[in-house]
């Protein structure tokens, strides 16, 4: 329970970048002992979600500019070469059934405003591309960027229109799997992640506000 609101509270933001996060309040919080609450906070920090300072404690980490356009700049060739390898399948129909389910599920989070909802099945949209690529150290690499991906994508996601211009994007990349076309699907890929790294470079560059 402690790791899904502490999770949910750092990609919504109301925990904010730079925040710190101590123990006995959330113990008060939640109503737990420090064992459990201890136990999520190491596991979002070994996931990114939370920095470890030395004598210090746990703090959000700051979602800094230049480290967020070397992170997707790796990111766009990531997901490139797996949109490509996926539309060379050969069979593919479960992989395109599979990913027009996550996106109808996503509109709908998107319509009901529920932007973590919509966070944790656009990582699962591009999870799923990935684990279908077939190449197991593509996907290790892209894992070890899983906090710090999340942060960015759900960042990216408050700027308005950007969460309805991103189900658009993921539309195009399925039907270029669809119709097995490899560079299509390359080039919608990494076109899609520029375009996400161009909203959150915007709203970073504004101080962190949406409009």
């Amino acid at each position: 329970m402690a790791y899904g609101e502490l999770r949910r509270a750092i990609l919504s933001g109301r925990l904010a970048p730079g925040s710190h996060v101590s123990v006995r309040p959330l113990c008060e919080e939640f109503g737990l002992s420090a064992t459990p609450v201890k136990a999520a906070l190491t596991a979002l920090e070994r996931e990114g979600f939370l920095v470890l300072h030395p004598h210090r404690g746990f703090f959000v980490p700051e979602v800094d500019r230049e480290d967020m356009r070397e992170l997707y700049e790796l990111r766009e060739v990531l997901d490139g070469m797996a949109a490509r390898r996926a539309a060379a399948l050969s069979s593919r129909e479960w992989l395109v059934a599979r990913l027009a389910e996550l996106l109808e599920a996503q509109t709908a989070e998107v319509a009901a405003r529920n932007l973590a909802g919509y966070g944790d099945l656009d990582a699962l949209f591009h999870q799923e591309i990935l684990a279908a690529a077939g190449n197991g150290r593509l996907r290790q690499v892209s894992e070890n960027m899983t906090g710090q991906l999340r942060l960015g994508r759900a960042t990216s996601a408050r700027v308005p229109g950007r969460p309805n211009a991103a189900l658009t994007e993921h539309g195009e990349i399925v039907a270029a799997i669809a119709a097995g076309e490899p560079q299509q699907a390359e080039r919608l890929a990494r076109r899609h992640v520029r375009k996400s790294a161009s909203a959150l470079d915007r709203y970073l560059n504004r101080g962190g506000r949406a409009s």
